[in-house]
């Protein structure tokens, strides 16, 4: 097996291509959490999110967890990302964006489904890269939507 040349990151800040800064923040003023007060205000500040930016940023979530169950990220000081490989896990984040992507892309427009279907099939490639047993066609994680990735 060739080594996978691509490199994923992604943190906790990242939002997909397009999305508007909407995400919810705490005000110093905010009631204490718990409160009906505090979650008045965080079901106003969820509101103002458009679901395309909800759907958008579900799914670098996805595709972040997905990258470091693969080993796609970049070594820390104290980590190794091959020490975070965890083939089955990376499947179900796999399989779950391509059915996020199949159903959302619809609702977010070509603009911003294009990139997210561009990463998600990186994904699928490099999954069935690291896979010592390798998947069928249309086997693979995801492609049950997606179709098979070659």
């Amino acid at each position: 097996m060739s080594a996978m040349t691509q490199s994923f990151s992604f943190d906790a800040q990242s939002q997909a291509p397009g999305a508007h800064a909407h995400t919810p923040q705490s005000s110093p003023s905010a009631a204490p959490a718990g409160s009906a007060a505090a979650e008045s205000q965080a079901v106003r500040d969820i509101a103002e999110v458009p679901a395309a930016e909800v759907i958008s940023t579900a799914t670098v979530h996805l595709m972040s967890a997905a990258a470091v169950k693969l080993g796609l990220t970049e070594d820390s000081e104290t980590e190794k990302a091959a020490d975070l490989v965890d083939l089955d896990e990376a499947r179900k984040l796999i399989t779950a964006l391509a059915g996020l992507v199949t159903a959302g892309a619809p609702e977010i427009g070509d603009q911003h489904a294009r990139p997210i279907r561009d990463g998600l099939r990186a994904l699928q490639l490099a999954f069935r890269e690291a896979s010592t047993i390798p998947d069928a066609p249309g086997r693979g994680p995801g492609e049950k939507w997606t179709g098979p990735v070659s």
